[in-house]
């Protein structure tokens, strides 16, 4: 019984229901970056760099023989790989960074505090005095 109730507490925490909500929004977040790196980003680069797709770069290690297919060493795919996921955290540094600048902006707006009342100021006093004499 106590292990039930062990396992409820956790679960219900707001850790993990913190940490539940988190892989759910970085899952549609990660959804949203591809898209940006995927349709955004590749076709300007693909023009630039003439449609060069590193997905086709291998080496054979053994040739086809029959029905068997050759045994390739795919070095491209890991190549493409490692291109986009440097477009991927440039694409996501580039967000944060622009998300920062907006927080900035957005503090750098905040009005000053008000001006303590003639009361609050009286009391601040009197506290300071009190203070003083024990």
């Amino acid at each position: 019984m106590s292990i039930i109730k062990e396992f409820k507490e956790f679960a219900v925490k707001g850790n993990v229901i913190d940490l539940a909500v988190g892989v759910i929004i970085g899952g549609a977040f990660g959804k949203i970056v591809s898209s940006f790196v995927s349709d955004v980003v590749m076709p300007p680069l693909g023009l630039l760099t003439s449609g060069m797709d590193f997905k086709d770069l291998a080496l054979p290690l053994r040739a086809a023989q029959g029905d068997k297919p050759a045994v390739l060493l795919k070095y491209g795919v890991f190549l493409q790989s490692v291109f986009d996921f440097f477009l991927v955290a440039l694409a996501i540094f580039l967000a944060v960074k622009l998300i920062n600048r907006l927080k900035r902006e957005e503090e750098a707006k905040a009005p000053p505090p008000a001006e303590p009342t003639k009361q609050e100021q009286l009391l601040t006093e009197i506290r300071d005095l009190l203070r003083k004499d024990v």
